[in-house]
């Protein structure tokens, strides 16, 4: 399995995901798993433009991402699963894709959040979906940048 990291940031491709994770886990190709983006010509461009020389982009619904993952289209390459929100990835374990740790990385603040942290904040359905991962056995860490400590997610969220 070629799957090196998973996170979710709600920025998707930006400084962070562009220069500090794809060099630290030496990623060959980023994955953008979400179904609006993925019909969204603009944003898909705009992706294009932020994503580092030499590495590869795939902005794919989630079920294309699961049906390619699942086939091993990805599997002589490094991969990092990027989604804007956890819904995103629940549906792609629930699809058979065994992912076994997300990076909570970025999700904005708008007036429905609560703040987790200082760059984390979810509404009750987010909450409602990462429980269901972890239930399904999926180590749920907050870790904005590679020289931060990965934190228990699921601690920090029941805070």
């Amino acid at each position: 399995m070629a799957i090196i990291g998973v996170r979710i940031d709600g920025r998707l491709i930006h400084g962070q995901v562009a220069n500090l994770w794809t060099t630290k886990l030496n990623i060959t190709r980023i994955m953008v798993v979400d179904d609006e983006v993925a019909t969204n010509a603009i944003e898909k461009s705009g992706l294009k433009l932020a994503t580092p020389a030499g590495v590869k982009l795939s902005v794919l619904p989630v079920e294309k991402a699961a049906t390619n993952i699942l086939a091993g289209k990805y599997d002589s390459q490094r991969l990092l699963i990027v989604a804007k929100k956890p819904d995103r990835l629940l549906k792609l374990v629930e699809l058979g894709v065994p992912l076994t740790e997300i990076n909570v990385g970025n999700m904005s603040q708008t007036d429905e959040t609560r703040s987790i942290t200082k760059s984390i904040n979810v509404v009750e359905e987010d909450v409602s979906v990462f429980k269901q991962l972890a239930a399904k056995g999926v180590h749920l860490i907050a870790q904005m940048v590679p020289s931060d400590k990965a934190e228990d997610f699921m601690s920090l969220l029941t805070k």
